[in-house]
């Protein structure tokens, strides 16, 4: 396992400098998913809620969460975000619904952290919007599907 990059030759936090890295394209899709009740799901399907049509809110969340990742995350770079999209499959076979997030850029640092933002703020709306029906609902699985670009060169989890 390599060293740690957020902290310095002390130990104490810090932000990197990723001024003399080369721009590369970079890309990360991560996932998330939210189990629930069949009858939730089913609601969800069929914009049976109160509070509207759950995905495309969620959606448009995901999407805001990964524009704002640096001004969430402790010592992440703002990036110039290219593309961003999350999507939802509805997994009624398992009462639950599978978020994947995709983020892009031509950059110097990855956005790993970006489409982590986007999955795990679509997944919270999601239960937000869901609550008054189903508070048991259950948020797991999140991770870093695949990134590509940089040093570090392409991951794929298992």
């Amino acid at each position: 396992m390599s060293q740690l990059t957020h902290t310095n030759a002390d130990g104490q936090a810090h932000m990197v400098d990723v001024g003399d890295k080369d721009t590369t394209r970079r890309e990360a899709r991560a996932e998330a998913y939210v189990s629930m009740q069949p009858e939730t799901l089913t609601l969800v399907a069929e914009n049976g809620l109160k509070k509207g049509d759950v995905l495309s809110v969620a959606r448009i969340a995901g999407i805001q969460a990964a524009k704002q990742c640096g001004n969430m995350i402790p010592l992440c770079h703002p990036l110039m975000l290219n593309y961003i999209d999350v999507d939802f499959q509805l997994e009624s076979e398992n009462n639950r619904i599978r978020i994947e997030s995709c983020c892009r850029l031509n950059g110097k640092t990855g956005v790993e952290m970006e489409a982590l933002a986007a999955v795990s703020v679509a997944a919270l709306t999601v239960y937000d919007m869901c609550k008054a029906v189903d508070k048991a609902m259950q948020i797991d699985g999140m991770r870093v599907l695949e990134k590509s670009g940089g040093r570090s060169g392409h991951y794929i989890a298992d």
